[in-house]
């Protein structure tokens, strides 16, 4: 039985139509797209009074994990900055460091935050919980090495777009558990959080073609664990499992109506919720997967992302006194 489909947003329907859509994801096809799932940061920079750095570090097995520092211009020595560390999408199977990064680039001009990217490893050739402790390896490096990168330590922000969102919320979960290092809040843009499949909104968006279809989400989370996921998965891997929302630093949850994630977000939030935290939630009316990060002058793109921005001014701001407030003025 085929359910019944929220609809799309009329301005993104049309774009919609011209975009290649598919309806499953193979090895053979992910090997054909990979090389199409990152656009260059150069053009993205053009024209920005930043600083990049690249470095590369060993993760705890001693595979590297490439890291993009952008800061602003001659940031260094003068008051810490907040941090953003960034974990891009790709359904946990292709994109890397610089895939949505114009997402925290907008951050950097609103609040002279300093934007980490990590270039964590994909599925199929890594699995289990090595792509979120390739993020966490990152995220304990970049705060262990905050006063050279010039970050302040109590204003780092994890965040993430999909795939990305997910790893945000495992390696949340995870620096809860390990109690480092301190995060001062998540962002969650879409987040893919939960393998299991299984709710209304994933079996809506099945059998047909799609930005992000059920199927593709099954290819994405059988590359990560494998055929037999009847074993004990780990929360930091699909943090839908995870029993204990409590604890965690203030959240931002946000999804398209109309997409596959919308209702294993729409729980995560309730359940941080109910765990006593503290968490806003935003379900944007025919929104599909991703719309904001592939349209983003689409007028429902931009409400989601000024309604984003203005959130983490607030955050900001609350933490550090004040000082932000008077950044969030500046044009994006």
């Amino acid at each position: 039985m085929t359910l019944a489909r929220p609809d799309v947003d009329p301005e993104l329907r049309v774009l919609l139509a011209g975009m290649p859509l598919g309806s499953e994801l193979n090895p053979e096809l992910l090997a054909q797209i990979r090389p199409y799932a990152s656009t260059p940061i150069e053009p993205l920079l053009d024209g920005r009074a930043v600083d990049r750095r690249e470095v590369v570090i060993s993760g705890p097995d001693g595979a590297p994990i490439p890291l993009s520092i952008i800061s602003p211009a001659g940031a260094r020595g003068t008051t810490a900055a907040p941090c953003v560390y960034w974990i891009h999408g790709g359904g946990m199977v292709m994109g890397d460091r610089y895939s949505q990064i114009d997402i925290p680039l907008e951050w950097l001009e609103l609040f002279g935050a300093v934007v980490i990217s990590v270039d964590y490893r994909l599925a199929p050739e890594v699995g289990g919980t090595t792509l979120v402790d390739d993020c966490y390896h990152g995220l304990l490096w970049a705060v262990e090495h905050a006063a050279e990168l010039g970050v302040d330590p109590t204003r780092v922000v994890v965040a993430g777009a999909s795939a990305g969102g997910g790893l945000a919320a495992g390696v949340t979960l995870m620096a809860r558990d390990l109690g480092t290092p301190p995060i001062a809040a998540q962002v969650l843009i879409g987040p893919m959080l939960d393998h299991r499949n299984s709710t209304t909104s994933s079996r809506q968006f099945s059998g047909g073609p799609g930005v992000w279809t059920r199927e593709m989400n099954e290819f994405g989370w059988r590359s990560v664990l494998g055929d037999g996921t009847d074993g004990q998965v780990s929360p930091y891997v699909s943090p839908a499992l995870a029993g204990n929302l409590a604890g965690l630093p203030t959240t931002y949850v946000d999804a398209g109506s109309a997409e596959v994630f919308r209702d294993e977000d729409v729980d995560y939030a309730t359940r941080i919720w109910a765990a006593g935290g503290q968490a806003e939630l935003h379900v944007w009316a025919g929104g599909f997967h991703g719309f904001d990060a592939l349209y983003p002058r689409v007028p429902i793109s931009a409400a989601a992302r000024r309604t984003r921005n203005d959130w983490l001014a607030r955050v900001l701001t609350t933490i550090s006194g004040g000082d932000t407030a008077e950044q969030v003025s500046r044009p994006c």
